[in-house]
């Protein structure tokens, strides 16, 4: 990657961080022998502990085959404060490889040029191999950007193009004009951004009057849409695969569905050995206190 990406990518990891957040992202580490801990979303940009924290537990080792990240949810009691974290656990090496566009995957580049802080690391080469994966990230977003993309346009036109394509391709429950949102809320983490990754990938570019224009000839642009055809097809399938596992695998989803119910509805639900354990077998008693609570 270039110095000019790497700078950006290095700066961004390194933003400050709530320090109970820190606290909680190491704990995590620990439990899972973790590489390092990033930290994304919206908590991330407001800076409130509220709700639930986003955090990504890269594991050292080679890289998983199968169905991955494994999701879990946790809950932390700090200074007569409860903490609550989703996290997605994979290994370092696996989340390099999805970063460079290199499985069939497309949540972990597009999610993760987007901004996040690496709030635990093992040690420095757990920081470079974090930086590289991010720098990739950058690499494979920006690529798809141009060839989705308008043949001229501002840089923003470029990002939106593209998280447009990504939230086609997966299943996701988003509003209208989400990529907006994303744009105007991390203005500054964008700008700039597109020419420094475009650069390290080696995608020729001119600027006019703060408009973009990709130099990319047919047969690349063809190259590049036919990798991202080929993750578009299988990007819903995929989710679904993955829903399906996580109602076997979610470590925790009872006590995250319980605090999802009460913080929406009000009704608190009680966790008791047998909805911990099969959380699916539990869900038509929980509607029916819910039912029951909302006729009263």
């Amino acid at each position: 990657m270039t110095d000019t990406l790497a700078a950006r990518i290095s700066a961004a990891l390194d933003r400050d961080v709530d320090q109970a957040v820190r606290q909680f992202a190491e704990k995590l580490a620990h439990e899972a022998g973790g590489a390092a801990v990033l930290f994304y979303g919206s908590n991330l940009r407001t800076g409130s502990r509220e709700g639930v924290l986003d955090f990504y537990v890269l594991t050292p080792g080679k890289a998983e085959s199968g169905m991955w990240p494994r999701v879990s949810y946790r809950e932390w009691d700090h200074e007569s404060e409860t903490l609550r974290a989703k996290i997605a656990t994979m290994t370092l090496a696996k989340f390099g490889e999805a970063a460079a566009g290199e499985t069939i995957d497309t949540t972990i580049w597009a999610r993760f040029v987007q901004p996040c802080a690496l709030v635990w690391a093992r040690d420095d080469q757990a920081i470079a191999n974090v930086e590289a994966a991010l720098a990739d990230a950058a690499r494979t977003a920006s690529r798809l950007a141009v060839a989705v993309g308008p043949s001229s346009g501002r840089e923003e036109d470029f990002w939106r193009a593209l998280f447009q394509s990504t939230y086609r391709a997966e299943l996701r429950v988003e509003k209208a004009g989400r990529e907006n949102s994303i744009l105007e809320a991390n203005a500054a983490h964008f700008a700039e951004l597109l020419p420094a990754a475009l650069t390290a990938d080696g995608i020729a570019f001119a600027e006019d009057a703060g408009r973009i224009m990709p130099v990319l000839n047919t047969a690349k642009r063809r190259e590049i849409l036919r990798w991202w055809n080929r993750r578009r097809r299988l990007g819903k399938p995929l989710n679904i695969a993955r829903l399906v596992r996580a109602t076997g695998t979610f470590d925790g989803a009872a006590r995250y569905a319980a605090w999802k119910v009460e913080r929406h509805t009000g009704v608190p639900v009680k966790i008791t050995r047998f909805r911990e354990k099969h959380p699916i077998l539990a869900a038509p008693a929980v509607l029916f206190q819910l039912w029951r609570a909302r006729r009263k």
